[in-house]
């Protein structure tokens, strides 16, 4: 039997807060992204770890802000918690892996590519995880090619908001890629959800309340205190970068040209004036300037 799939009980109240709660992880692990290629390398480690955890817990709490909306008519639903912060451990990990890899390679092809793809796997995983942990009276199919698609759409939109966190300056520009980034990032949840499918296995005599017997918790009980450490974190953060005016302004000074690495010697040059060659019919002929200063000099006090 096939359910009743509604992933909008609560109207655009929950798409709208899970979008904001992303914008907002993605905004603060952005700038620190962007704020490490500018930092010393002990304290590079630091503003990129925080980077990764406030892109990982504002995926994470985005997925689970959208999923409070998710209902299916027949049966009711519970989840696991320990597959459910196992989820967010596997986001901050691999968002952590892709980030490190874009801080320390800088704007650089390969860099951007794989630090991306990676990134963006550590989000469709984190989502996927998230979708093993529900508990209902039904078992699971995906439409592979709308799965396919999510995972794309995570890997395009990661490697797009690293490139441009390493690679554009100004407040305007870290608050778009992370508007854009925030987009993508509900856009593949939603698509997620739209490749679900669910078989109904009701048992034939059916209890007062089918709740009951579900294992798990449901999402009405664990809504408070699953946000309150990602909410708690994300706070934190936000005030360690409103005492750094350049990470939120974006005006950190000259950083990295792309496709070279953070601290390259090179960015930091002064460029020297172009020296004619010896043989330069503007010069043949002539004296340099000091040379002849000298020898005026020396023949007045003869």
């Amino acid at each position: 039997m096939q359910g009743t799939v509604d992933g909008f009980t609560y109207g655009l109240v929950t798409p709208v807060a899970a979008f904001l709660m992303a914008a907002l992880g993605a905004a603060l692990g952005l700038r620190c992204t962007t704020r490490s290629l500018h930092a010393t390398r002990s304290c590079r480690v630091g503003w990129l770890a925080l980077g990764s955890l406030s892109i990982g817990s504002g995926v994470w709490t985005m997925h689970f802000v959208a999923m409070t909306g998710f209902t299916v008519q027949e049966t009711p639903i519970s989840y696991d918690k320990p597959l459910t912060f196992a989820g967010l451990a596997v986001a901050v990990v691999m968002i952590g892996i892709g980030i490190f890899i874009v801080g320390y390679r800088g704007a650089t092809r390969m860099a951007l590519i794989t630090g991306g793809t990676i990134t963006g796997l550590g989000i469709a995983s984190m989502h996927y995880l998230g979708m093993a942990g529900m508990r209902m009276a039904a078992q699971f199919a995906y439409d592979t090619p709308l799965v396919v698609l999510s995972v794309l759409i995570a890997g395009c939109a990661a490697t797009g908001a690293l490139w441009a966190a390493v690679t554009l300056r100004g407040a305007l520009s870290g608050l778009g890629a992370s508007v854009l980034m925030a987009v993508a990032v509900t856009g593949m949840h939603y698509t997620g959800m739209a490749a679900l499918d669910v078989h109904l296995h009701l048992p034939p005599t059916l209890p007062a309340d089918l709740s009951a017997v579900l294992p798990g918790d449901r999402p009405a009980e664990m809504i408070g205190p699953m946000l309150v450490g990602p909410g708690c974190f994300l706070l934190l953060a936000a005030v360690v970068l409103l005492f750094d005016p350049g990470a939120v302004t974006g005006e950190f000074g000259p950083g990295p040209r792309p496709g070279r690495r953070p601290g390259d010697l090179r960015d930091h040059l002064v460029p020297q004036a172009r020296r004619r060659p010896r043989n330069d019919p503007h010069t043949r002929g002539r004296r340099p300037r000091s040379t002849a200063r000298e020898g005026a000099g020396r023949a007045r006090y003869r």
